[in-house]
């Protein structure tokens, strides 16, 4: 399974972007498709995610800022920030977990995010 991100860029703060990711096997054979994020010299990190039944969670950072979302007729699962802030500024990182696991079980090759303040 290959998960394809694309949508990383520069942005000033307070800006946009729409990063989107498109799995290679349909989303709905998925349980859980997220969107995480490594930071320089920081762990990586969850920031949302959604359910195959389109339940969403977010880390507290990004709540109110950043909105997961899923087209299943593009095959395509989107995270769309705004208000960007410096502190956002990491690799993003597709990921889709399978029915039978807990952790994500494939990963995209990461899309760079840099905010300019």
């Amino acid at each position: 399974v290959q998960l394809q991100a694309s949508g990383g860029g520069l942005v000033q703060a307070g800006g946009s972007l729409r990063l989107s990711c498109a799995p290679s096997i349909p989303i709905f054979g998925f349980s859980t498709m997220g969107w995480y994020r490594q930071a320089p010299g920081k762990q990586r990190e969850l920031v949302a995610r959604i359910t195959s039944r389109d339940g969403t969670n977010y880390a507290d950072s990004v709540k109110g800022r950043f909105t997961i979302s899923k087209d299943n007729a593009k095959n395509t699962v989107y995270l769309q920030m705004n208000s960007l802030k410096s502190e956002d500024t990491a690799v993003y990182f597709c990921a889709s977990t399978n029915f039978c696991d807990y952790q994500p079980t494939y990963w995209g090759q990461g899309t760079l995010v840099t905010v300019s303040s």
